[in-house]
């Protein structure tokens, strides 16, 4: 396996892996200075497509027990069995997010119901290719709407770690001409380059960096040089969560935690994403108990010890999620739902007004669903992140973020404080 210089920047971005120890002239790299934090955005995408109406459930909607008599979450209970978290008297929390009813009733977490994409694809690869790209509809953008804010908010002096990505590869999101980092593991990493996959420093990347003339990819080289620099120094503290705050085990909870810790490392990071699969339930979805529960379990606990863990910093910080479309309204014929339309988003934080269900509820009577089979859209995704773009992270060059899509300030739902 070997990656080319144009595969390794591809997308804007340089893939940092953790395949082992850091190469010995890494030793020689320069003192790299940090930049304060300003405002952070943090970007979930829940892939697969959740079932947001067994997430954030509509129990005072009498057509919802009627369509899933299985695998509906009962409603709120005062004997002690496992039912919906009351939220409002109308929407609760699945039980396996016990974790964020506090957040909500404390106004940290504020809920989007029946929000989605505009376009009518229930194809996995489309669907999120559209919400990454900001142009629903539209296959030929070239880069992702996160990259397209930090093309907007040009830097003389920003750090290398400005803008991250979790994983091995670099997400569409992030993808164009503004720089962005994909890192699966901060405590081990290495820069990877032609021949050193397999073991053998043919070159290395100094080399690759030095022999090219390429003005882009020094630029590039020497953003990873410092970021390497930045990256071992947070890699040797001994790492422990702050307040009391306990992360589950597996990569998410990983992801996360480390997201906290370079936050709190006060590198300049202005905007991270993340993901976590497996919402694909067509089959034996379950209810109170099942496979929905398990995965909402550790996404639940993991988002609180997020929170708990950056403690009074979290003033500073907004995490939004989002999934590709929702499932149908009915249950299918194997205890479990098929692609859908609308959905849900949670946004947390200490700017956000939490402590509401945001967005318009349009019924799950027949005629209100949407091709009769699926909760219909009554808020664009792009006017939730829009309003995070413009008020939290203070960019106003909206129809450069959303091209295509007309912002409109009054029809803001007020999810953060101005």
């Amino acid at each position: 396996m070997t990656i080319s210089r144009r595969v390794f920047l591809k997308g804007g971005g340089v893939a940092m892996l953790g395949f082992g120890a850091m190469p010995s002239f890494l030793a020689r790299t320069v003192e790299a200075t940090a930049t304060p934090n300003k405002k952070i955005l943090v970007a979930l995408f829940q892939r697969g497509a959740m079932d947001g109406l067994n997430v954030v459930v509509p129990f005072g909607e009498p057509a919802y027990y009627r369509m899933r008599p299985s695998i509906a979450i009962p409603q709120p209970s005062r004997t002690g069995e496992l039912s919906a978290l009351d939220l409002d008297g109308f929407f609760g929390l699945h039980p396996s997010l016990q974790a964020l009813q506090p957040l909500f009733h404390d106004r940290q977490l504020a809920i989007v119901q029946a929000v989605g994409s505009p376009d009518n694809t229930r194809s996995h690869f489309d669907a999120q290719d559209y919400m990454e790209s900001g142009t629903p509809g539209v296959k030929s953008t070239e880069d992702g709407w996160l990259n397209r804010y930090l093309q907007q908010q040009k830097e003389e002096q920003s750090s290398p770690f400005r803008a991250i990505a979790m994983g091995q590869q670099m997400p569409r999101m992030l993808q164009g001409a503004a720089p962005a980092l994909a890192i699966p593991d901060i405590r081990q990493f290495q820069v990877m380059a032609p021949g050193q996959i397999s073991g053998a420093m043919s070159g290395g990347f100094e080399a690759l960096y030095a022999q090219t003339v390429d003005h882009a990819l020094r630029g590039t080289g020497q953003e990873t040089f410092e970021a390497i620099d930045m990256l071992k120094k947070i890699r040797q503290q001994n790492y422990q969560p702050a307040n009391g705050a306990q992360y589950p085990k597996g990569r998410f909870a990983q992801s996360l935690q480390q997201i906290a810790q370079m936050i709190k490392g006060n590198i300049g990071l202005e905007v991270a994403f993340l993901d976590l699969g497996g919402w694909d339930h067509h089959v034996n979805e379950g209810s109170v108990q099942g496979q929905l529960s398990n995965l909402l379990r550790e996404f639940g606990d993991s988002l609180a010890a997020f929170h708990k863990d950056l403690g009074e910093t979290m003033r500073d910080v907004t995490l939004v999620t989002m999934s590709e479309f929702g499932r149908t309204a009915a249950e299918n014929g194997n205890r479990g739902t098929d692609h859908g339309h609308a959905n849900c988003m949670f946004v947390l934080g200490g700017d956000v007004l939490g402590g509401k269900v945001y967005g318009k509820w349009p019924g799950l009577e027949r005629e209100h669903l949407y091709e009769g089979r699926d909760l219909n859209v009554t808020t664009d995704f792009r006017q939730v992140l829009g309003e995070l773009v413009q008020i939290h992270l203070g960019n106003n060059q909206l129809k450069y973020v959303f091209p295509g899509f007309t912002y409109d300030p009054h029809k803001a739902l007020g999810l953060v404080r101005a």
